[in-house]
Parts: structure tokens; sequence; C-alpha cells
């Protein structure tokens, strides 16, 4: 049956109101047929918990609905199953709903064109889209609640590692750059809210600024920020975490990212105000803290070594003796998990402080390998990989940006067969892990027959 026809059959009603209700939904999604879409303002927080739509009782239905499958699925699936026809087809429509009364629906919609981005390369389509999706961001940014705003931030994130350093995504980060700075800097906003921001704000201005007096500028906010979890005089005994620490790592995390695209000059500005204050954050008692502040040490190291080969620390002795005990941690108190982690990344903070050492790790994308040998490279890598998540090597592979950012060169060319040979099935690959699980499972086996022959023979 032709897709025009199976969109105009009555939809989870049957008859009657129902019926009408979900045809006017959804011909409101179809790309080429809008319905008249009211922007949503401050009086909608008292009616978003009636229907917009005849026929639906829950507002989200119909956002859920025509999600379809960009919001759930990963790229293997979209590659598969999904044409680049249809996918552009439900990107319309949740470009329109965006524009929904109800906040759900708007949420919705941003996370699934967040999905949709991450896990293709759409460049042309958000092209000649780009005003009208900022204009929606800034939008709900403004308007709407914690978890919309988080959605339209990480959104906007996404938008330009689509469009790459130059003239489109800077004019995104004009309209965007003074919200976000704005959300991050307001005390009255939501924790999670303000830390989404601060991650999307650094990532934004990374691939799109060409104006060193409005990197300056966030850098200022930025650590204006961290800076607040800075050991004070009177705080003999550590720093402790307070709700607004995750905001501060999120913070002094894009802080960093942003130091590696500065002039020489800047850098030397930054380490003198930040390398003798940053070790105070080594006693904080938030695990996550204390492992931002070593990576960031360990990369300020690096920069400043890279400036000048002869630079010297004072209070070296002191420092090295901090690491090594956060590298060696046995404190009961702690939690398990925390200090494996912690241990492991401090021994390679520890390996690059001292011995200007860096322990080169291998990212495997399709035919191509990358080698991440430097904690500049290292922390890009994270920062991006936090950002698109499961997405990360699909955009190595061909997003030119962040290609040229990591050095790969232009993206490999391959055609349908070879691409199809790569491809592992989910059943085929069903069965290396069940092989894999009953290798482990016979090798503890044996390892246990030996240690009750070992209690056996003693």
């Amino acid at each position: 049956m032709p897709k025009n026809k199976k969109r105009n059959t009555p939809h989870r009603g049957g008859s009657g109101g129902g019926g009408a209700g979900a045809a006017a939904a959804t011909a409101a999604a179809a790309g080429g047929q809008h319905r008249n879409v009211q922007p949503f303002s401050d009086e909608d927080a008292s009616i978003e918990t009636m229907s917009h739509c005849s026929g639906y009782s829950d507002p989200s239905s119909f956002a859920e609905d025509e999600l379809g499958l960009c919001y759930s699925l990963g790229p293997e699936v979209l590659d598969e199953e999904g044409t680049q026809e249809d996918l552009e087809y439900k990107l319309k429509g949740l470009i329109d709903l965006t524009l929904d009364k109800s906040a759900k629906t708007r949420q919705a919609a941003l996370e699934g064109i967040k999905n949709a981005m991450c896990s293709k390369m759409l460049y042309e389509f958000i092209l000649e889209r780009r005003m009208t999706l900022t204009d929606s961001i800034e939008r709900c940014l403004k308007k709407g609640k914690s978890d919309e705003q988080r959605a339209a931030a990480a959104l906007a994130c996404v938008l330009c590692i689509q469009l790459g350093p130059g003239i489109e995504s800077e004019e995104i980060l004009k309209t965007l750059g003074p919200v976000l700075k704005k959300i991050i800097s307001d005390g009255t906003m939501s924790i999670q809210t303000r830390q989404t921001c601060a991650t999307c704000f650094g990532v934004c201005c990374f691939v799109a600024t060409d104006d060193i007096t409005e990197l300056y500028s966030t850098l200022e906010c930025l650590e204006n920020i961290f800076s607040k979890s800075y050991l004070k005089e009177k705080d003999t005994n550590g720093i402790c975490s307070t709700p607004n620490t995750v905001l501060h790592i999120s913070s002094l995390l894009s802080w960093t990212l942003l130091l590696t695209i500065c002039p020489i000059n800047e850098v030397k500005k930054k380490l003198e105000m930040h390398l003798h204050k940053l070790p105070s954050l080594l006693s904080c008692d938030d695990v996550n803290m204390r492992i931002a502040a070593g990576e960031s040490l360990a990369l300020l190291f690096e920069l400043a070594r890279g400036m000048d080969n002869d630079f010297f620390y004072e209070d070296m002795e002191s420092l090295t003796q901090m690491l090594r005990a956060l590298a060696t941690d046995g404190n009961k108190h702690r939690a398990k998990v925390d200090k494996r982690k912690q241990r492991s990344v401090f021994r390679d903070v520890l390996r690059a402080v001292e011995e200007r050492d860096f322990p080169t790790e291998t990212v495997k994308f399709g035919p191509e390998r990358m080698y991440i040998d430097c904690w500049v490279k290292k922390h890009t890598y994270d920062t991006f990989k936090e950002v698109l998540g499961s997405g990360m090597q699909y955009h190595l592979q061909s997003n030119e940006f962040l290609r040229n950012v990591f050095e790969l060169g232009p993206p490999v060319m391959l055609d349908a067969a070879t691409l199809k040979t790569m491809k592992i099935s989910r059943f085929e690959r069903h069965l290396y892990n069940s092989a894999a699980f009953k290798a482990r499972t016979k090798a503890r086996s044996k390892c246990r027959d030996k240690r009750a022959d070992v209690g056996e023979f003693f």
C-alpha cells in the first residue's frame, strides 16, 4: 500500500472524533503538509496536562508514533532499514513538533533529531533548515523546563558538530551562546541543566568560534564556575563535594578542551593562574572531581612542556606525592569501583607528570584505526564521545570536521559490497559472544579445580 495511503488511515482511534483528530495530527508531521502550529508561551504550563489533539489521552503519544525509527534505532539499523528519504521525512515532522504545546512532545522531538544526527551525516538537510532548528532550540532553552533545556542544549551541540567550522555554525553560536552562558551562570536553574549547558557551550565554541574575544570570554565564564571548588584557606580537611560539584566538573573539562585551541600567550597566562591551584581539587571527596582535576593537570603539563621543554614546576615533589597516593589509594571508606577507577587514571597521570609518558590507546572504526598518543587528543576524543555516544565511530568515519581534528585525512570511500562484508549480523555476534562466554566459564572452572587440588594436597 502506498505510504500516503497508510498515513491517512484512522490512527489509534477507530471512527468519529478520535479518527479525525489522528488524521489531523498525522498531517502535521508530514514533510510537505504543515498544520498551524502555535509557538508555546509562558501560559502553556497550565494547559500541558490537557490533550493537545482529540483522540489522544497522552500528549506525548503522537510524538512517540511519529518519532519512529530515528528516535530509537542506532546507525546500523538506519543504514539497513531506513532510506535517506524516509529519515528526512521523519525529521521534517520532528522539526515541526519542536513547536508543539506539549513539553513532553517537544523534548521527544529534540531528542529524536539529536539521535538521528548522531547516527547519520545530514549536512545538506540541516544546512537548509539550520535557522529553523536554531530558533526552536533557542525557544526551548528560554521557555522550557530542565529536561527540555538539556535536550535543546545537546541538540545544539550535535548541530554544530554536523555543520563543522564555518559561517553557519558561527551564526548558531552567536544566537545560542548568550543564552547558554546565561543558563550556566544562573544559580536559580537546575544543576543538571547548567551542567549540560556547560559541556555543550564548550563543544560549540570549540567547533564554531572564529572570534578570539569570544573564546576568551567563554574561558572566563567557565573558570568562574569551577574555580569556586578551589580549596579555601579555612578548609584544612580537604574539599567537600556539594550539589554544584557536577557543574564544576563539566566546566573544568570544557575549559580544558578550549585551552587546547588557545594561542600560546593565553595558555601561558592560564597556566600561571591555575596550575598552582588545580592540585587542591585532588583532595575533593568526589572521585569524579579528583579524576577530572588529575587529567586536566596532565594535559596542562603536556601543554607547558610543549611550549618549553625545560618547563619547571616549583611544587613538583608535593604534587607527585599527592598523585602517587591517589594512584595507590586503599582507603576503606571509599567504594571499590571508585578506587579501581581512580588508581587506573592516576597511574597514567603520575607517569605523565614524572616521566612525560603517555600510554598509547588504539580506537578502531570500520577498516581504520586511530592512535591516541597524547593527553590533548585523549581529552578531545573523550569529550566528543560523551556528546555523540554510540555515533562516535560513525562520525570518525564520515565527519570531515572530526577527521581534521584527529588528523585522519579525508573520509575513506567504501563500496556497498565492502561495507556488507565488514558488518556482522546479530546472529553471528550472538554466537561469538556465546562462545566467548563458554570459554571464560571453562577457564574459571579449571582454575577452581586447580585451587581445590592444592587445598586437598595441603
